[in-house]
């Protein structure tokens, strides 16, 4: 296995990245010394592939363990599910000494990440994330959250896991448009932080479209490298960390707007991305060739790019309600060429946008 450091003091945790690992997880929550029962978060489409293997290996290790499946879907990350796995862990009598294995993509990550920060005011929680979009992105960082019906990610905290691990296997089951979703996550890297990933990616098309494993490893630890080295710098998201929402403001607003329904998370963000190299490009950060550079790989792996046909004004009512907007206007990133980015807090809005349907 591969290991990634996210360096955060008594915080910090290894992401442990390799093929046919799921077996070693009892191993690692000894190695990291977690004690007592697991109570493991699932859906029944993971659980149904990994549950067992996950299981086992923390019975080896001495664990008792408790499982909770929820639904599976976006709409699910709610207040309604929270309360259900909250009934379950007590149902099962954990306490303080408990700990809990988020098994899934995304939804069943953030919203177990968000039951452990809250359950008895906090217990331990391990990162098993099962889609790439979760192995590259969510799981590593320690946000955890459910949605609002006003908006995306508006409830929930920073708590960071005591490991994360990925087992590339995973991905081989996993749905073509989930894996989709990743990838324009871990070309979002690319985009705003490291050109260097943008030109593996490029380069690299066909074997990733044919799952290869040795350059789906080089991929996922790269992304998660750099996010950990942005999130040891900004944990709370208080300046540099903002940059890992590049696409996201009009992304969650699309999402919001087709009510988590018709769109993946990661596909709204693809869309996202694509509307804001074609605004960086509008606003001078890009040249007409980056755009090109971006929208053709963008074409190439297979992302929709066209922004939903919704009013303006409701785009500018889902914007309104970002978590992402401050009193000073609402923060955008832009990509700076390939490989760099800037922040700025637009103020008005429509007039930004406007630009978009010319």
């Amino acid at each position: 296995m591969e290991k990634v450091r996210v360096g955060l003091d008594e915080r910090s945790y290894d992401i442990h990245i390799g093929v046919g690992t799921l077996s070693s997880l009892g191993e690692l929550c000894r190695g990291v010394a977690l004690k007592g029962q697991a109570a493991i978060i699932t859906n029944p489409t993971v659980g149904e592939l990994y549950l067992q293997v996950v299981q086992d290996s923390l019975e080896r290790a001495g664990y008792r363990v408790k499982v909770i499946s929820i639904p599976d879907g976006e709409e699910y990350k709610c207040s309604a599910t929270l309360e259900d796995i909250y009934t379950g862990l007590l149902s099962a009598g954990l306490h303080r000494g408990a700990f809990i294995v988020a098994l899934g993509g995304g939804v069943v990550g953030d919203i177990a990440g968000y039951a452990a920060a809250t359950f008895l005011r906090g217990i331990p929680f391990v990162q098993v994330p099962t889609t790439l979009l979760a192995q590259v992105d969510s799981s590593v960082g320690g946000k955890t959250g459910i949605n609002h019906p006003m908006g995306k990610n508006l409830i929930g905290a920073f708590y960071q896991p005591r490991l994360v691990l990925i087992d590339l296997l995973t991905l081989d089951t996993l749905p073509e448009r989930e894996y989709l979703c990743g990838l324009a996550e871990a070309l979002k890297y690319g985009i705003v932080l490291e050109r260097e990933l943008f030109d593996y990616i490029a380069a690299s098309t066909a074997a990733i479209k044919s799952l290869d494993k040795g350059v789906l490893q080089h991929v996922v630890s790269a992304c998660c490298r750099i996010k950990a080295s942005v999130v040891e710098r900004d944990e709370r998201e208080g300046g540099l960390r903002a940059v890992l929402n590049y696409g996201h403001t009009i992304g969650h607003a699309v999402e919001t707007l087709t009510e988590y329904r018709t769109y993946k998370h990661g596909e709204a963000v693809a869309i996202g991305m694509a509307q804001v190299a074609m605004l960086a490009t509008l606003l001078g950060h890009a040249s007409q060739e980056d755009l090109q550079r971006i929208t053709a790989l963008m074409v190439e792996l297979g992302f929709q790019m066209q922004l939903p046909d919704f009013p303006l004004d409701a785009y500018l009512e889902a914007i309104a309600h970002d978590k992402k907007k401050g009193d000073a206007g609402v923060n955008f990133i832009f990509n700076r060429g390939i490989g760099e980015f800037v922040i700025e807090s637009v103020t008005d809005v429509r007039t930004l946008l406007q630009q978009l349907q010319h």
